[in-house]
C-alpha cells in the first residue's frame, strides 16, 4: 500500500505502535472538538490525481445522475411540524456517481478493502470493529460535481461519512458545516431555520487537499457542499462502513440513490 498511501506520515499498517496510537488519539480528539478529522494528503496526491483523470471521462458514458429536492431532514414531514416551516425548506441537490461494482482494480477500492484501513477507523471511532459493507454497489461510490451542481443541506442517517477526496474544483465545492446544530434531546427547529436562510454565524467553512481523508459525524451537525464553479469538477470517493456485517441496500434504496437494483 506504500505506493498509493503515505504511510510514513500515517502509519496505519503499524497497529499498535506507539506513532500508531498518537495519531488515533490525535484523531479522537479532532472528533471530540470538531466532530470530524482529516488525514492531510494521506493517499498520495498524484495518485489522487490519476484515479481523477481516470474516472472523469467515465462520468460523462458510466454515471447516473442523481438529482433531487429535499429538505435537510431527507424526510416527506416531521411529526408536529408545520408543513411550511422553514427549517423544511426545500433545496436540490445534484451530482454524478459511479457505484462501487463499477470501480474494480482503482486504488480506492485497493483503500476500501484494506484491512488496517477499517480497523484504524474503528480505533479512532472507539469502536470494537467495523464492517465492510457486502452491497457492492453502495460500499464504495465515487461522486463527481460539475458546474452548479452541489449537496445541499442536511443531517446524515449514519452514524459518521468517510471520504476521501481525488480532486477539488477551479472553484466553490466547499464543505460547509455548523457543528451540534441539534441533539437527540433538541431538534432545535428555530435554529435549523435560522442556518437555512443565511442567519447563522457559526457556520464554518473548510476545504481540503486531494488524497485527504475525512471522517464526518454528521447526525447532529448540518452539512453541505457548496456550488461547484468552473470547467474542473469535484471529484471523491465515499467509503461506507458498518459495526454489523452483512448491510445492504434495499432495491427501493439502490433505485432511488444509483437509477438500478442491480
Amino acid at each position: 500500500m506504500r505506493d498509493i498511501l503515505d504511510l510514513d506520515r500515517f502509519p496505519l499498517d503499524k497497529p499498535g505502535t506507539p506513532e500508531w496510537e498518537a495519531l488515533v488519539a490525535r484523531c479522537r480528539a479532532d472528533l471530540a472538538r470538531d466532530n470530524m478529522f482529516n488525514l492531510d494528503g494521506f493517499m498520495r496526491p498524484e495518485i489522487a490525481q490519476s484515479e481523477a483523470d481516470h474516472f472523469a471521462p467515465r462520468f460523462e458514458t458510466e454515471s447516473f445522475l442523481h438529482e433531487r429536492e429535499h429538505n435537510i431532514y431527507f424526510l416527506k414531514s416531521i411529526p408536529g411540524l408545520a408543513e411550511d416551516h422553514p427549517a423544511l425548506t426545500r433545496f436540490r441537490t445534484s451530482n454524478h456517481t459511479i457505484c462501487g461494482d463499477q470501480i474494480e482494480g482503482s486504488a480506492v477500492l485497493k483503500l476500501y478493502q484494506w484491512a488496517p484501513f477499517a480497523q484504524f477507523i474503528a480505533a479512532t471511532m472507539d469502536k470494537e470493529v467495523l464492517y465492510q459493507m457486502e452491497d457492492t454497489m453502495a460500499r464504495l461510490n465515487v461522486m463527481s460535481y460539475h458546474e452548479g451542481q452541489e449537496l445541499n443541506w442536511h443531517f446524515d442517517r449514519s452514524e459518521f461519512t468517510t471520504t476521501l477526496l481525488l480532486q477539488p474544483p477551479d472553484e466553490g465545492g466547499a464543505f460547509a458545516y455548523r457543528s451540534d446544530l441539534r441533539s437527540a434531546d433538541d431538534p432545535n427547529y428555530e435554529g435549523v431555520a435560522r442556518l437555512l436562510s443565511g442567519q447563522d454565524d457559526a457556520v464554518r467553512l473548510m476545504t481540503v487537499t486531494p488524497g485527504t481523508v475525512n471522517v464526518f459525524k454528521g447526525r447532529n451537525t448540518a452539512h453541505r457542499v457548496t456550488p461547484v464553479k468552473g470547467s474542473r469538477a469535484r471529484i471523491i470517493a465515499v467509503l461506507s462502513y458498518y459495526e454489523r456485517p452483512g448491510v445492504q441496500f434495499s432495491d427501493e434504496e439502490r433505485i432511488g440513490f444509483y437509477g438500478r437494483a442491480s
